[in-house]
């Protein structure tokens, strides 16, 4: 499931919540029930707004990365032999 955040105007709270993509959360009640976190002194039908976030990306760095990612990576070795340097040995 995504991760969306949310910001509320009436207490500048901004909190990161996990839903399903067709669910639409409009008040802060919604997003503390989803969050499980208290409404506090907030009303709960004060309204929120999504807030564009970057996604998170994952960026192999070694062999050993791309081989628990389920990528095999080849390395051109000498007379056009390709290695494959994610095989486990």
């Amino acid at each position: 499931m995504p991760i969306y955040d949310y910001f509320c105007p009436s207490n500048n709270r901004k909190v990161e919540v996990m839903h399903s993509i067709d669910r639409e959360v409009k008040t802060w009640g919604e997003v503390c029930e989803l969050a499980n976190c208290e409404v506090g002194e907030t009303a709960s039908d004060a309204p929120v707004r999504r807030l564009l976030s970057a996604p998170m990306l994952s960026i192999p760095t070694s062999n050993a990365d791309y081989r628990n990612a389920g990528f095999t990576k080849l390395v051109k070795r000498d007379k056009g032999v390709y290695e494959n340097v994610t095989a486990r040995d």
